[in-house]
């Protein structure tokens, strides 16, 4: 019976794994993680001896998490990689494939362990009830799902039965590394919330209105253009009342938690003139492709489910009321993984 288990990969990674059909590990001072000795006692001592720093209480959790993806991932075992990089929920299950690598992408040298994974199924967050996407929060690197491996297997291996984990005694979390985990998980609770408040709140054309209004608040003037015969932009801002001045951004909406491609971003890039800007604005994330665009064209900014979500936390107190009554939101506080 496959496990199912889940991996939290930096956004610094990119799209790479998704494309290239693997996960990644760090800790590179210990090189070849597959060709230890498979003994949890070898992995703390080495941890310990290969980064002095860590704090005697991160020993036990990190020698864990390395053991674990070194041993204890098995070809066949469920995959959920909940992304950062695009906000997408990749699911898939394990080849048996293991490597070590540190050469090639800049990123690699940081997270030079691999195993191969055979992509199924791309999800947006929404897709998933918020105790799963509770679940796959966790703070550390590689963790078993045990509570909702059904429902993340419906959507890649129907038909496919996977194991509940027995339980083991695994290593307590610090207080450090539990306070980490209570700002985390707080943070993509509430980013989570939010997208899927707008996303089931609005219509497009309330999206529109909502992201012009959130433009005003920023400090610019800007108008919804009318529900047909746009041409692709939803929104005019600028930085004058008249409009008269530039630049001028011409911003497209879309009130979708999937992903936006390169076609739709190359149409709006149709529409500028001289002294016009391209904003597009999204509640899911964008291909590679559109990435590219966006890196060589210094007049486009692709703003991402995640960018719109920490922009409303910026400007929340500036939001209507009527918005704030749709977003309900207190401040809190909660631990500060930097500074502590």
């Amino acid at each position: 019976m496959a496990e199912a288990w889940g991996i939290h990969i930096p956004a610094a990674v990119g799209s790479d794994p998704v494309e290239g059909g693997f996960i990644s590990l760090g800790w590179p001072a210990l090189g070849n993680i597959f060709a230890l000795t498979p003994d949890r006692h070898v992995f703390k001592r080495l941890v310990a001896q290969s980064y002095p720093e860590k704090k005697p209480g991160a020993i036990p959790v990190d020698a864990g998490t390395l053991f674990k993806f070194a041993f204890e991932v098995k070809a066949d075992d469920l995959i959920v990689y909940p992304s950062k990089h695009d906000r997408m929920v990749h699911i898939g299950r394990a080849t048996g494939k293991k490597w070590h690598d540190g050469t090639g992408a800049s990123w690699r040298a940081d997270y030079p362990n691999h195993q191969g994974v055979e992509w199924l199924a791309h999800e947006p967050r929404d897709a998933f009830s918020q105790s799963a996407l509770y679940e796959i929060g966790s703070f550390i690197t590689l963790f078993r799902i045990r509570e909702h491996t059904a429902e993340f297997a419906a959507k890649a291996t129907p038909g496919l039965s996977y194991s509940t984990p027995i339980e083991t005694a695994e290593a307590p979390l610090s207080d450090d590394l539990t306070a980490q985990q209570a700002s985390q998980v707080a943070e993509e609770t509430t980013a989570d919330f939010i997208v899927r408040r707008l996303h089931g709140s609005l219509s497009g054309y309330d999206f529109e209105h909502f992201t012009a209004h959130l433009l005003e608040c920023m400090g610019y003037s800007a108008r919804v253009s009318e529900k047909s015969g746009d041409g692709g932009v939803d929104v005019i801002a600028h930085t004058d009342q008249l409009g008269f001045q530039p630049p001028i951004i011409k911003v497209q909406c879309k009130r979708q938690t999937g992903q936006v491609g390169e076609p739709e971003v190359s149409q709006l890039l149709g529409t500028l003139g001289e002294g016009e800007y391209a904003l597009f604005v999204t509640l899911g994330s964008y291909s590679r492709q559109a990435r590219i665009r966006e890196r060589n064209n210094p007049r486009l900014r692709l703003l991402d489910g995640e960018d719109l979500v920490q922009t409303i936390l910026v400007h929340y107190d500036r939001l209507a009321p009527r918005y704030r009554v749709m977003l309900p939101l207190k401040r809190i506080y909660v631990p500060d993984p930097v500074s502590g």
